[in-house]
């Protein structure tokens, strides 16, 4: 090889290197690139409301829908007036099977313009927390949840997150999280939310991103989930996947971007005949649309 053709080969080499550098730094940086990090999972608001523990484990572990938020009230009868064997009984239940706990989905919420309600509702959501700690919870879901006609807006919201502030540092002694739902009649538009959060303040307080048609109103989609987006927790509310009426490839493409690592969990409104069979499918359906976040 004389000079100029070794000269040549260097630069060509030196250009090489940089470019896969270059090539290897915007890989990495390009969410594209990435397998999705969040996981599907279930909320037995209709379709699991009926079933006790054992054929909750069994159903969602035979579609292998590997988390659950357990709502309270439902046939799975996990309130806080379990004793503490019991407790102990449902921690081992889910420790015996696929299936995690990822919490209890509560309906405490936090705008009552009485502040001896207000007080109760905080004072219940104390007990949710202790009793999802004891059965292997990582969190417990909340509610705003309404304006009031004779209260200023802005006294609500900020009510709502000194409340959620309160239970917040509360539930970190007990290594559990707090899930704001974004949720209630315009307690759901997400420049409200965006105010109850910052009212709020707290590293431990986050929100339940919920799949609601007020998500696309105002400047739209990616808007109002920019505006909320920093303060996602452990899960995400979603109705059937396949629907038409909400952008959920740009959902999740959205989570793929922000690296969430959380559950996405199944909050179905429909009444099919056999959940079971639907659970598969819109399994199935979730492992489709992430192949393409």
């Amino acid at each position: 090889m004389n000079y100029m053709d070794r000269k040549t080969f260097l630069k060509e080499l030196s250009l090489l290197a940089g470019a896969s550098i270059v090539y290897g730094q915007a890989g990495a940086a390009d969410p594209s690139w990435k397998k999705a990090n969040f996981k599907l999972g279930f909320v037995t608001y209709l379709w699991g409301k009926d079933w006790d523990l054992p054929t909750l484990i069994k159903n969602c572990s035979d579609t292998k829908i590997n988390g659950v938020e357990l709502r309270v009230e439902h046939a799975h009868k996990v309130m806080p007036e379990l004793t503490k064997a019991e407790r102990i009984e449902v921690k081992k239940k889910f420790a015996d099977s696929p299936v995690e706990l990822i919490g209890l989905g509560t309906n405490q919420q936090y705008d009552y313009p009485d502040q001896a309600k207000l007080n109760a509702s905080i004072e219940r959501t104390k007990e949710f927390i202790r009793l999802s700690a004891d059965v292997g919870g990582s969190g417990v879901k909340v509610k705003p949840n309404a304006l009031h006609a004779d209260v200023p807006v802005e006294k609500t919201l900020a009510q709502i997150g000194a409340a959620l502030s309160e239970l917040a540092a509360y539930a970190k002694d007990f290594g559990q999280q707090i899930r704001l739902e974004v949720h209630g009649e315009k307690t759901q538009e997400l420049p409200n939310i965006k105010q109850i959060m910052e009212f709020a303040n707290n590293p431990n307080a986050k929100i339940c991103w919920n799949c609601n048609k007020e998500d696309l109103i105002g400047d739209g989609f990616q808007h109002n989930f920019d505006l909320v987006k920093r303060w996602f927790g452990d899960t995400i509310h979603v109705r059937e996947l396949d629907r038409t009426d909400y952008p959920y490839k740009e959902l999740l493409g959205n989570l793929g971007k922000m690296n969430y690592k959380g559950w996405v969990l199944l909050e179905c409104h429909t009444n099919p005949e056999d959940k079971v069979k639907s659970m598969m499918e819109q399994r199935a359906v979730f492992d489709r649309m992430i192949k393409e976040v």
